[in-house]
């Protein structure tokens, strides 16, 4: 289904800096830049193509600490910075030797993109949508989420003075309610799981003529900032690419821009074009790419989520077979885990090294965790992995596995019995 709008959009030619034109990804057909996102020629997904020109790493280093400063690299207008917006990117790349002992191998690295305005990886790819939303003419910005997607269109649209429409299964997290709804625009809740809920939100996308929905009619756009995680990446680590990656897995669209985002930096000559291995991690409950994966098939087949891990509780994810290319091309694997792995890879990077991550976090860490003991993360080879939305907003995983040592009388002799001292 192609999702086109009226002529509202298209009263002026969008500014969307280097962007020339979108490419359908099955069969490479071309057309002018505009809010669809499926090819009306072969049914593939489209995505955006470029003419970068020159970019250089002076260039980039003079820019904004967040991701504008690659705005050479990305489909937003030329003066996007100086737009109201929630200016997300420079989260930090830590070097976890705690982590990294724990696992037994040399080094890990952890990009915490918890630092991020509504805590999530999540603002990036919103700030970037919503930049190209203007350029087409929208007034209102809208999604299907679960969880982390619905904080961060409601507060760049607060941000921007936009109307936010946003759309989320019934059952989604007390706490990611809550951090929506706070931003006091339109969130509704959706008797369905997210599928359900993303099939609603395309059939909106066609009617509404002034609703961009992120992931859906302007999915291309939106799409490229988790090309940003990789650009970071590269440039904390002193501009070269690391070796090994874990990304966490829901409609798979983050594991293929980090790919592209290295290869990108790689074509410019922004880095050297050293080869590196891309991994996923999925929950066993909702599994898809996994299966595929490990069947040796290139087609996934939907499932119905039965996981803690709601964040990547897509059952019918829109780029798994694009996500198999990129794993098998780069040499790496997919790998799912239990709830219960989950709950422990979460405690696992809090006790090492003090970082608090959701369900989706805690996939990613316990599926590294797996690939090391299975032999398919190479332990001499910097590991970085990808920890991209904040453990408060998934408490119920753990609250009730964790709480207080003991509880005493307020006297230090309670204190020193319950201590053992």
């Amino acid at each position: 289904m192609t999702a086109t709008l009226g002529t509202t959009s298209t009263t002026k030619t969008p500014d969307l800096g280097p962007a020339v034109e979108l490419v359908s990804k099955e069969e490479g057909h071309r057309q002018p830049l505009a809010p669809e996102f499926v090819s009306a020629e072969d049914f593939s997904p489209l995505e955006v193509a470029y003419d970068f020109g020159r970019v250089r790493r002076e260039d980039i280093e003079a820019g904004p600490k967040n991701i504008w400063r690659y705005k050479k690299l990305l489909p937003v207008p030329s003066n996007v910075e100086e737009i109201p917006n929630t200016e997300p990117g420079a989260t930090r790349l830590i070097q976890a030797d705690r982590l990294a002992k724990a696992l037994g191998v040399k080094k890990v690295w952890v990009k915490d993109d918890t630092g991020n305005p509504t805590h999530s990886f999540k603002d990036r790819v919103v700030a970037v949508a919503l930049a190209a939303a203007r350029e087409f003419g929208f007034d209102v910005l809208a999604c299907p989420s679960t969880g982390n997607l619905a904080n961060a269109v409601a507060a760049a649209a607060a941000r921007a003075g936009w109307r936010s429409v946003v759309l989320i299964p019934k059952t989604l997290e007390r706490a990611k309610i809550l951090t929506t709804a706070v931003y006091d625009g339109d969130l509704i809740a959706v008797d369905g799981n997210y599928d359900d809920v993303n099939r609603l939100a395309t059939q909106l996308a066609a009617e509404q003529e002034s609703w961009a929905f992120v992931n859906v009619n302007v999915r291309p756009y939106y799409s490229e900032g988790s090309k940003t995680l990789a650009f970071e990446v590269a440039e904390q680590l002193g501009w070269r690419l690391p070796s090994q990656i874990v990304v966490p897995i829901a409609s798979g669209s983050q594991l293929t821009k980090v790919d592209k985002g290295f290869r990108e930096f790689g074509q410019l000559g922004l880095v050297d074009e050293t080869p590196y291995k891309v991994f996923g991690a999925q929950a066993t409950g909702c599994s898809p790419v996994s299966t595929a994966f490990r069947a040796g098939h290139d087609v996934v087949q939907p499932v119905k989520p039965d996981t803690i891990a709601r964040s990547l509780a897509i059952g019918n994810p829109a780029d798994g077979p694009y996500v198999l290319d990129v794993v098998n091309r780069t040499g790496g694997a997919i790998e799912d885990v239990t709830d219960e792995e989950v709950v422990e890879g979460i405690r696992l990077l809090a006790r090492t090294e003090g970082i608090f991550t959701e369900t989706a976090g805690g996939v990613t860490v316990a599926t590294a965790k797996k690939l090391i003991e299975t032999g398919k993360l190479n332990p001499d080879e910097e590991i970085v992995l990808l920890i991209t939305g904040d453990g408060l907003k998934t408490l119920d995983a753990v609250e009730d596995k964790i709480g207080p040592k003991a509880t005493v009388s307020a006297s230090a002799d309670a204190v020193r019995e319950a201590l053992g001292i």
